[in-house]
């Protein structure tokens, strides 16, 4: 058996958990609420605020992945090798997503040419030539692939209920 020490996650890892659960929670809100992008579209207001969301998001996965690859992961809780398998997975989709969907929006970004900063101060290079129809594209995989990351969320978080609220297994508090 497994101490709840071992299994937990450290404070680092799970304040960077929690940050992007912040940031992406609030990008979510942003991207509802702001304004279609067409075709002349300047980034300002709302649209603004979602550049500079989502290079956070990039800029906080980089640390957390990096902290992820260099400190040992806590003891794996308590589960069949499916139930474990699924949410290695699952965890690993997730990184992926939330390193890939800023990537393409800020592509696309570029492709319109606009200019993106990382918390409003260092200028980050373009990732694809003004007018590129890649960097289009990916801006509207980009706009489909937010619904899979939003399955994927609805996916991790009803897995963490039924583990805290059905299995009781302390699954949860591993990163509480």
């Amino acid at each position: 058996m497994h101490s709840d020490a071992s299994r937990q996650y450290d404070p680092f890892a799970r304040l960077l958990h929690w940050l992007i659960v912040l940031l992406v929670v609030a990008q979510y809100v942003v991207a509802w609420t702001m304004p279609g992008i067409h075709h002349g579209t300047q980034p300002v207001g709302l649209i603004a605020w979602h550049l500079e969301l989502g290079t956070a998001i990039v800029a906080v996965m980089v640390v957390r992945t990096v902290w992820r690859i260099v400190r040992r992961e806590p003891d794996a809780a308590e589960g069949s090798p499916f139930t474990r398998q699924v949410a290695h997975l699952t965890h690993g989709l997730l990184y992926a997503l939330l390193i890939v969907q800023p990537l393409m929006g800020w592509a696309n970004a570029s492709s319109r040419g606009w200019s993106l900063t990382l918390f409003g101060a260092v200028p980050l290079p373009a990732l694809a030539p003004t007018g590129s129809r890649l960097g289009h594209v990916l801006g509207d995989l980009h706009g489909v692939l937010a619904w899979a990351m939003l399955g994927l969320i609805g996916l991790h978080v009803a897995a963490a209920l039924f583990h805290h609220f059905v299995l009781r297994d302390g699954v949860l508090r591993r990163m509480a």
